[in-house]
C-alpha cells in the first residue's frame, strides 16, 4: 500500500512542482492566480465545472482482478474494467501529469475514529480541487502529517481525457477504482464530487470487512448523549432535519457504525445550495465563508453575491466547507450507538404514513428498498413524479451486495435495541398536484417525539396496504394527518394509488433474491 503512494509521488516529484498540504489561504491564492475561480462577497471561492455538473455513474469502473473479482457486486452500478486497460490508462495519466507545471497534494484521512480511519492522499491538477479535498476530508495535525503514509490515493486530472475505443471506457470521462493498487483515477470531469464519492465507495468496501457498517446518512446527538441517524435520498429533508438547534451535528452525509458507536467518515460538508436562504437554513448559509468552495453557483456580476435561486448553470449547485464552520457540532465527529434511526422518504403518491414504527425485518426491507419520489425538474426529462428506489439509500456507492449492509444493520439494531421509524416528508391528503406537502412543523414534531421515546409505547394501527404500524397520536400533529386514508377525500382513489405503490415496492424487491423470507414478507401487505 505504501509502495503505491511512494511510486506515484516519486514519479510526479521528479517532473513537476508538487505542492503538498498547502494551507487554505495558500490554496485560495493559487486558485485566484491561476484563474481557476473567483472570490465571492462571502469570502468563498466560486468555481464552475463545465459540461459535467454532477456525477457520471456510467463512467465509473472497478478493476476486476484477483483482489476484487469474488467480492464486488458486478453489474450496471459496479462496472468492471480489466487490469491491462487500467494499467495502460494509469501510465498515460502519469505522463500527462508530468507535463503539468504544478500539481497539488493533500494528505489526510477518511474517518474521524482514529482506530478505523483510512490514510489517504489526493493529487490534483487543479488547486480548487485540492482545496475541496482539504475541506471535505479529515485534515491531519502536524504530528499526524509527519508520519502519514497513504493507504489509498486519488489522482484527479480533469484535463486528461480518455479515448473510449483505445482505453476501454464509455466516454472521455472515467472514475476507476483499483483495490489492488489502492488507487482511484479520475479524468475528463471537473465535477469535484467525484473525489468525495470515490473515497466513500472505497470505504463502503473496506469498512464492512472490519465489521463496520458504512452508511449514507446524517447523524446528530442530543443533550443526553442519545444518537440519531437520518437516511434519505435527495429532496427528503435529510440535511434540514438533522441540523437541529437542540442537537449537535456529527456529520451530514457519510458515517461508519463500529464497535464503539458512530463516526463521521468526512471532515466537511458538501451541501446543496439550490434555493438556500439565511432564513430557511441559517447554519449552512453562515458556514459558506472564506475557505469554502462554491460549485456552479451563479454570482451577481458587480456585487459577487451568490444567487442561490439561479439554476441556469445547474440545479445541482454545491458548497464545500469544513465541519467546524458550523456552530453546533461534535468534536471529534464520534458518538455512541444510535438510539433512533430515521428513514426519510418524500412520497409523492401521498399514501405512505407520515410516521410509522418499523420492526427489525421492516427496517431491513425499507433499507434495501431506499424509496422516495423523484420530482419534476430535479433531473432532465423528469416531467412528473417518479417512484425511485436506491438500495441502502446509496446504491451508486455500494461495491458489495446490498444485502451485506442490510444484514449488518439488522444485527446492530438487535444488539443495541435501536428504534427505527419511516417518516414521510412528502404529500398528504392526495398525490402530488392534488394533496399538499406535509408541513415541516408536523414532521419536526413527529421526529422530536420519536427521538424522545414518546412513540415507543403509544397505541398504533396497522395500515392494511403497507403493513406499517402507525401511531394514533403524536403531540403537535393533528390525528387525522397520521392515517393517510383519513386525510383523503376520495377513499377509492386512495386505495388505488396505495395499491399501485405497494406493487412498485414488490417489483423492485424481486432483485433481492438473497433476502430471507422474513425480510421479503416485511414489505407491503397488499399483493396481487
Amino acid at each position: 500500500m505504501k509502495m503505491v503512494e511512494k511510486s506515484l509521488t516519486k514519479e510526479i516529484h521528479s517532473h513537476v512542482n508538487l505542492q503538498e498540504n498547502l494551507t487554505v489561504p495558500q490554496l485560495v491564492e493559487q486558485i485566484l492566480a491561476r484563474n481557476e475561480g473567483i472570490l465571492t462577497a462571502t469570502g468563498a471561492v466560486r468555481a464552475t465545472t463545465g459540461a459535467y455538473t454532477g456525477r457520471s455513474p456510467k463512467d465509473k469502473f472497478i478493476v476486476k482482478d484477483e483482489i476484487s473479482e469474488d467480492h464486488i457486486d458486478w453489474g450496471t452500478v459496479n462496472q468492471d474494467i480489466d487490469e491491462s486497460s487500467f494499467n495502460k490508462l494509469y501510465e498515460k495519466m502519469i505522463s500527462h501529469l508530468k507535463e503539468r507545471d504544478v500539481l497539488y497534494s493533500f494528505k489526510g484521512f477518511a474517518g474521524a475514529d482514529a482506530k478505523y480511519r483510512l490514510p489517504i492522499q489526493v493529487i490534483n491538477e487543479y488547486a480548487w480541487h485540492n482545496l475541496f479535498s482539504r475541506q471535505l476530508f479529515v485534515t491531519p495535525t502536524e504530528e499526524e502529517l509527519s508520519g502519514h503514509q497513504a493507504e489509498f490515493t486519488v489522482v484527479s486530472a480533469p484535463d486528461f481525457k480518455a479515448d473510449p475505443e483505445v482505453d476501454g471506457t464509455n466516454s472521455e470521462t472515467f472514475i476507476i477504482i483499483s483495490f489492488k493498487k489502492r488507487v482511484v483515477l479520475i479524468g475528463g470531469t471537473e465535477y469535484a464530487g467525484e473525489i468525495k464519492k470515490s473515497i466513500f465507495s472505497v470505504m463502503n468496501y473496506l469498512l464492512p470487512r472490519q465489521d463496520i457498517l458504512s452508511m449514507h446518512c446524517s447523524a446528530n446527538v442530543g443533550q443526553e448523549g442519545d444518537v440519531a441517524l437520518f437516511f434519505g435520498l435527495s429532496g427528503t429533508g435529510k440535511t434540514t432535519l438533522s441540523a437541529d438547534p437542540y442537537r449537535r451535528l456529527i456529520g451530514d452525509d457519510e458515517h461508519g457504525w463500529g464497535p464503539n458507536g458512530i463516526f463521521n467518515i468526512e471532515g466537511g460538508c458538501y451541501a446543496k445550495c439550490i434555493n438556500l436562504s439565511e432564513e430557511k437554513e441559517p447554519q449552512i448559509h453562515k458556514a459558506i465563508r472564506f475557505g469554502s468552495v462554491l460549485e456552479n453557483v451563479v454570482l451577481d456580476r458587480s456585487s459577487r453575491l451568490p444567487d442561490y435561486d439561479d439554476t441556469s448553470l445547474t440545479e445541482n449547485t454545491r458548497a464545500a466547507y469544513p465541519l467546524d464552520n458550523m456552530d453546533n457540532i461534535v468534536t471529534p465527529s464520534v458518538a455512541g450507538h444510535p438510539n433512533t434511526i430515521i428513514f426519510l422518504t418524500a412520497d409523492a403518491s401521498g399514501t405512505l404514513p407520515p410516521i410509522s414504527k418499523l420492526t427489525k425485518e421492516q427496517a431491513m426491507y425499507h433499507f434495501l428498498s431506499g424509496y422516495t419520489s423523484k420530482l419534476a425538474g430535479t433531473e432532465r426529462g423528469v416531467t412528473e413524479p417518479q417512484a425511485t428506489f436506491s438500495a441502502c439509500f446509496g446504491a451508486p456507492f455500494l461495491p458489495l451486495k446490498p444485502a451485506v449492509y442490510a444484514e449488518m444493520l439488522g444485527e446492530k439494531i438487535d444488539l443495541h435495541n435501536s428504534n427505527v421509524f419511516l417518516v414521510n416528508t412528502g404529500w398528504t391528503g392526495g398525490s402530488y398536484g392534488t394533496g399538499q406537502r406535509m408541513k415541516l412543523s408536523y414532521t419536526r414534531a413527529m421526529i422530536h417525539s420519536a427521538l424522545e421515546g414518546e412513540l415507543n409505547s403509544v397505541e398504533t394501527v396497522t395500515d392494511e396496504i403497507f403493513g406499517l404500524n402507525i401511531p394514533l397520536q403524536v403531540p403537535g400533529v393533528p390525528d387525522e394527518v397520521l392515517v393517510p386514508k383519513n386525510a383523503w377525500e376520495e377513499k377509492e382513489a386512495y386505495e388505488e394509488t396505495a395499491k399501485s405503490l405497494a406493487m412498485k415496492f414488490h417489483r423492485n424487491f424481486e432483485k433481492f433474491t438473497e433476502a430471507g423470507d422474513d425480510i421479503k414478507q416485511a414489505g407491503p401487505a397488499y399483493r396481487v
